[in-house]
């Protein structure tokens, strides 16, 4: 048996089950349940937010950047010596975060004729 049919087996398949979690999953496997879920609920959360007032919309168009603020090539006499890349989508909320941003854009253009860059 390999590790994988032996994780999926003993790891995933019993932890669907109703037995108690010590006999189940190991403390530090068991510790991460929670995060998961909170940030399942985070992104639930994010996706059903309306945006229906135009200082709330301006207010998320400010906080949410367009396009990723860690990104950036490091020269030397014209030369790219380094190259960081977009870091953004290692966060597991940047999809939800993005298409709060989109609502509210569009919010604004639709309800207000405004156009934020």
């Amino acid at each position: 048996m390999s590790v994988t049919d032996y994780t999926i087996k003993t790891f995933i398949l019993k932890s669907w089950t109703n037995s108690p979690p010590s006999e189940l999953l190991s403390l530090s496997q068991w510790l991460k349940l929670p995060f998961s879920k909170s940030l399942q609920s985070a992104r639930t959360w994010l996706d059903h937010q309306e945006v229906s007032d135009r200082t709330s919309a301006y207010r998320i168009c400010r906080l949410i950047p367009s396009q990723c603020p860690f990104e950036r090539e490091i020269k030397c006499f014209g030369y790219v010596l380094l190259k960081i890349p977009p870091l953004c989508k290692l966060n597991p909320l940047y999809n939800e975060l993005v298409a709060l941003r989109f609502r509210a854009l569009c919010y604004l253009a639709d309800e207000w004729g405004e156009d934020i860059i």
